[in-house]
């Protein structure tokens, strides 16, 4: 029943239009035609090949789209060593080798931008997959980049103005796991406009991520039960976004103009209720709590290129402007029961939070580069990229109203009036890195070397950060022969601190009951690197690889007790953070795709990537991995088309493995459960394919054990305060899709 009623709404807005459509479609002139995003090609999509000297996969949007991600994290879920540590149901912050987000860096179009997060990371989940030509994973670095890529690199490529001749329409309804419907709309077209050629694409698309929580709190493991939690957790709202491309050959050269906006308006509403001794009737109800979060974001990515030949090579002019603004307002009320004894509905004590958010990051780029022929098969590059971050955070937060209810009659006392704090700061980046390359082949061998320097310049609260880096990196591939190559790289990659961390303010019980206050002089973390790989095409089209990686890294950034009382008074702490030492990151990654032509299967293409990532840091209760790395990632899946019958049929499975974290007295183990997906296909007519997909149809959950301890002395003799049991889960999403060319 559900899925017939899935089909008739994703059929509905496009039934009309179908079979004047399917009239319509013109022989392919462009380099890419929609008619291929579209139809089923009757062959497996796999892997890219690159020619790049540094390690990259690459990934077209062909290779995902059968599964209809509806955001480029749903997409990067199928590569190799990208973890999420998200809620069930949300892939936001990139955790490539299974290390923080802001160990990674995220590119669009190959140029940095501005993420939200106080580690500068950027969450993938704000771009529609819609929106993509290809993602790339570049697992070294080289000078002509930023070196903020410990782990490595993603860079979303987007379509350009090449990308199609004619265009396609995209519509179709979504299945959410507590049976509400939503929808998905997109529309692109490229063509010739004027003397250039112009692409522009839009989408909006609903999104939901509904989730079951359960808590269980204990005084210590196998204690005696104090209490459980029954929460729901419901986030949804809305996607728009708009792009455009348009190229055109200006004064002896080319201009390329681009822009993408992105608003996410979405609604977090949770809501639990607390039970004494884990005994949950009415007499033994301990708190009913309501919290909701409103957020309205705005990504805006401007860009500008000109390219032309000149000074006896080619060189490029860039302009960026890049923004993003979030706002948010969240309140959180609690009734709480059972304080003087007497069991619901005599409400002892009534708390009321209310808050709200303005976070603005803008940034301004710039970039002079020239390259240009050394000789036969050597190339010099080099350049100077610079940018201007400017960031406004705005807090506003009422004081805590409480007021006790000693068992009042209704009405209840009214509530006091809020009385609002309001706390903001102001940060200033500026960033001038020149850089130098040479690269060049000879016979079997291409390699590349280059050297970056990096000064950063920050004001965080009117106090000075400031640091320069040199960066060298070199890269070379060998083909053994006309199948086989390998790859060595070696760079020296940096990571900047949080903002939050750098910021010379205490936060009041910002970690658990205990204060934090950042630290101004934190020097940044930098890294060598070494990634070793061997690489196989299998066929015309197939790949396999393998890859080694090491990171060594110093001066690294962890949490510190400065020994000071917190405002919580005794027994409480203000806690900061330091540069404490070093730490090492290492892996091995494996990745096969391929179809099946050598056993005759033509149609049939699979792939697996695996990761095992590990990692060692020592802290004052031992040697652990960096905090939250999972301890490896596995995806497998196929695809079958069936060419004689217009359609085709594929699945995908996930596993990523356990991660623990462990800070200031507190630490917490995290697992998940596997994820699987699935799509049938059929084509309607020469221009039109439907498409149903099911994904987390294993109703997937994330399991997380808390221990907590009142301050580091309790937490080393594992004298507890709290044993945390946690679970959520989530049940599966349906969407039915039509894709449509014209």
């Amino acid at each position: 029943m559900k899925l017939a009623l899935l089909l008739g709404a994703a059929l509905t807005p496009l039934a009309f239009a179908a079979p004047a459509l399917a009239q319509s479609v013109a022989d392919p002139v462009g380099p890419t035609t929609a008619l291929e995003e579209v139809i089923v090609t009757g062959e497996p999509v796999m892997r890219n090949r690159t020619d790049d000297v540094v390690p990259t996969l690459s990934y077209d949007l062909e290779y995902f789209q059968r599964f209809e991600p509806l955001t480029v994290g749903d997409a990067l879920k199928r590569v190799p060593s990208v973890t999420f540590l998200s809620d069930i149901l949300e892939s936001d912050g990139v955790r490539l080798r299974g290390l923080d987000p802001g160990y990674t860096q995220i590119l669009i179009n190959g140029e940095r931008v501005p993420g939200g997060e106080a580690d500068r990371s950027f969450f993938v989940d704000r771009i529609p997959a819609e929106l993509i030509e290809r993602v790339e994973v570049v697992r070294s670095s080289s000078a002509n980049r930023s070196g903020d890529a410990l782990a490595g690199t993603i860079n979303i490529v987007l379509r350009d103005a090449l990308a199609l001749d004619g265009g396609y329409i995209r519509a179709g309804a979504i299945l959410f796991p507590d049976d509400e419907f939503g929808g998905t709309f997109g529309a692109v077209y490229g063509g010739q406009v004027g003397p250039g050629r112009l692409l522009v694409g839009g989408s909006v698309q609903d999104r939901r991520n509904p989730k079951n929580k359960y808590s269980q709190r204990f005084d210590q493991p196998g204690g005696t039960l104090d209490n459980t939690e029954v929460q729901t957790d419901v986030r949804s709202g809305t996607d728009y976004s708009f792009n455009a491309a348009y190229e055109v050959e200006v004064g002896g050269g080319t201009l390329d103009l681009s822009g993408v906006f992105v608003r996410t308006e979405r609604l977090q509403d949770e809501d639990s209720i607390e039970y004494r001794n884990g005994i949950e009737t009415t007499a033994n109800l301990l708190t009913i709590n309501d919290n909701d979060v409103d957020i309205e974001t705005d990504n805006l990515n401007l860009r500008a290129r000109y390219e032309r030949e000149m000074f006896g090579g080619e060189t490029r002019f860039k302009l960026g402007f890049a923004s993003f603004d979030d706002q948010q307002s969240e309140f959180e009320n609690e009734a709480e029961y059972l304080r003087d004894g007497l069991p619901f509905p005599e409400e002892d004590r009534f708390t009321a939070d209310l808050e709200y958010r303005d976070l603005q990051d803008e940034e301004v780029s710039a970039a002079l580069e020239h390259t240009r022929p050394l000789g036969d098969d050597v190339e010099l590059e080099f350049g100077v990229q610079a940018i201007q971050k400017d960031r406004d955070s705005t807090t506003r937060v009422a004081n805590r109203v409480r007021f006790t209810i000693p068992n009042a009659p209704a009405p209840r006392p009214a509530q006091p009036p809020f009385v609002f704090t309001e706390g903001s700061y102001v940060i200033e980046e500026t960033r001038i890195d020149p850089y130098v390359m040479v690269s060049g082949e000879n016979g079997a061998l291409k390699w590349e070397v280059g050297l970056r320097y990096e000064t950063t310049d920050t004001t965080i609260a009117g106090i000075d950060n400031d640091f320069a880096e040199l960066l060298p990196s070199a890269s070379l591939r060998y083909r053994l022969s006309d199948s086989d190559r390998l790859t060595l790289s070696v760079a020296r990659t940096v990571r900047r601190p949080d903002f939050d961390d750098l910021a010379p303010v205490t936060l009041e019980e910002e970690h658990g009951d205990n204060d934090f206050r950042g630290n101004p002089l934190l020097e940044p973390e930098t890294a060598w690197g070494v990634d070793l790989g061997f690489e196989r095409r299998l066929g015309r089209r197939g790949v396999v690889g393998i890859n080694a990686f090491y990171r060594d890294v110093t001066d690294l950034i962890e949490d510190v007790n400065t020994g000071l009382q917190g405002s919580g008074g005794a027994g409480t702490f203000i806690e900061s953070i330091d540069n404490v030492g070093d730490g090492q990151v290492y892996g091995v990654e494996f990745d096969l795709s391929t179809p099946l032509d050598f056993i005759g299967m033509d149609t049939t293409g699979v792939f697996l990537n695996a990761s095992w990532l590990d990692s060692q840091v020592e802290d004052i209760l031992g040697e652990r991995r960096f905090n939250d790395q999972s301890d490896y990632v596995v995806n497998f899946g196929f695809t079958h088309d069936i060419p004689t019958w217009g359609a085709a049929f594929g699945a995908t499975y996930r596993k990523q493995g356990d991660a623990f974290g462990r800070v200031y007295a507190e630490e917490v183990a995290t697992s998940y459960g596997a994820d699987l997906e699935v799509f049938l296909e059929k084509r309607l007519f020469s221009n039109t394919v439907i498409r149903l997909t099911g994904s987390n149809l294993l109703d997937s959950s994330k399991d997380e054990v808390f221990d907590k301890f009142n301050d580091q002395a309790d937490q080393i003799a594992r004298d507890y305060d709290e044993y945390e049991l946690e679970t959520e889960s989530a049940g599966p999403v349906y969407q039915m899709v039509m894709r449509v060319a014209f």
